[in-house]
């Protein structure tokens, strides 16, 4: 005769020790004793957790042997329909859900601490090239939404999560994630250790690894972990090419707002030339809403292209790869735009390029900054500022020229967060301003911009 669903979580310690000792959501444990009913997915976790025998879960005979090879013997765990694979052998197993992969998915595995924001995370067109692993255990709870887009496209490659994808639970969802995922062909795994995971990143720095969730349930552990050796990284890699728009375009609409959503700007005060590397659409509605009209270029527009548009201000976008190589094409821009003596205004990677085009220098940071709680300090206030942030690459603050000043430092571990030129109006910041997601500590700097813009035409 089967134990009751009471009698298994009350075996495993209650409702939150069955859900971190199966691996499962506190919601998936509730629905459990609501259908009187353990889904056969979540059956090879509860037997591990317990010792109870599938006869006694399931109601009907124990087979003889298991559904599918153990890993021990050389193939998946029982319930495994997804695995990612890092270079240096390292295995993780877990739940497959969104798209199938029909070949190999490689990319830099790095994790994002924000403990929100997950479809504007995976929309941030800096993650090309990543998969991401989120800290926070409940990814998808409160579903995808057309609004909440930093991007046409997803720009991760794929996602790790602990916990099981639930059904939405708010009033903005339009979709369910995993449905958001299948229709945009992106993977991801739940069910997997995250802070084993992220320890593991922390500790080592982020690894090459290859996410695979195929349709068929087969997995080449060895062909896996060799596509990840091969994968060459980010260091070298100019990806703002590969998310860049293609053409020119305008841009007006402003930020969202309760209950009306977003507006448009219809009585800017400046011109702004915004070069898209990669730029999230939160920050040309934060120009909007600053009272700009917002006309976005492609990451190869050169200063001529620019110029031509007689802008008030130039602003240089977010976006990912290796600055050193984006470089090559965006620092004779830059320096022609600083030239012609125009407001500047740069983040993220627009920051890293505004320092080349001083002549600074860029690294690869050990470990980079992701998440939506990084805290940065202005040097010339003492003011400390919560920030969202998204980089693996750093300026070198050293190698900064005479007339080029530090403004910003990291608080975990110093490194360059900002800096201006003195004398001119031109600075920038190495973090994420417009949020989305995060804190909107940092709003004022567009405000900053337009005032040196207001003083500039002045």
């Amino acid at each position: 005769m089967p134990v009751t669903i009471d009698e298994i979580v009350e075996r495993l310690g209650g409702a939150e020790a069955a859900a971190r000792l199966t691996g499962v959501g506190t919601e998936a444990v509730r629905k459990w004793r609501q259908a009187h009913a353990i889904p056969s997915r979540h059956w090879p976790a509860v037997i591990a957790a317990t010792g109870i025998s599938l006869g006694e879960l399931s109601g009907a005979p124990a087979p003889t042997a298991p559904a599918r090879e153990p890993e021990e013997r050389g193939g998946p765990p029982l319930g495994a329909t997804g695995v990612l694979v890092l270079a240096d052998g390292s295995v993780f197993w877990g739940r497959g859900f969104g798209a199938h992969t029909t070949s190999a998915v490689v990319g830099e595995v790095c994790f994002n601490t924000g403990m929100s924001g997950y479809q504007e995370t995976l929309t941030d067109p800096s993650y090309a090239g990543q998969i991401i692993t989120f800290t926070f255990p409940h990814i998808g709870n409160v579903g995808a939404n057309p609004e909440d887009l930093e991007a046409t496209n997803i720009a991760a490659r794929a996602l790790v999560v602990q916990q099981d994808v639930t059904e939405p639970s708010n009033w903005r969802s339009h979709q369910h994630l995993d449905a958001w995922l299948r229709s945009r062909g992106i993977a991801g795994i739940a069910g997997v250790d995250t802070r084993q995971l992220t320890i593991h990143i922390r500790d080592g720095g982020p690894p090459t690894g290859v996410l695979s969730f195929p349709a068929d349930g087969r997995f080449d552990l060895a062909a896996l972990r060799a596509a990840a050796e091969a994968w060459p990284g980010l260091e070298g890699m100019d990806l703002a090419k590969e998310v860049s728009c293609t053409q020119s375009y305008e841009w007006d609409e402003t930020e969202w707002s309760f209950p009306a959503g977003t507006g448009r700007q219809t009585a800017p005060r400046h011109h702004v030339v915004a070069i898209d590397y990669g730029a999230k659409r939160n920050i040309l509605r934060c120009l909007a809403s600053a009272g700009c009209r917002v006309t976005v270029l492609p990451a190869t527009a050169t200063s001529e292209d620019i110029l031509r548009h007689q802008p008030d201000g130039v602003f240089l976008s977010n976006g990912p790869g290796d600055p050193a190589a984006t470089a090559q094409y965006a620092v004779p821009a830059i320096r022609g735009v600083l030239d012609a003596k125009l407001p500047l205004f740069g983040i993220c990677l627009g920051h890293q390029l505004l320092a080349l085009a001083l002549g600074g220098e860029t690294y690869k940071l050990d470990r980079g900054h992701r998440g939506a709680n990084q805290p940065v300090k202005e040097l010339a206030t003492g003011k400390v500022e919560i920030t969202s942030q998204n980089h693996g690459f750093a300026v070198d603050g050293k190698t900064l020229p005479e007339g080029v000043e530090v403004t910003h430092v990291s608080l975990f571990d110093g490194s360059n967060e900002g800096l201006r030129c003195t004398g001119r109006p031109v600075f920038s910041v190495q973090y994420h301003p417009e949020a989305s997601p995060g804190p909107a500590d940092s709003h004022h700097l567009f405000r900053r911009f337009v005032a040196l813009m207001d003083e500039h035409n002045g």
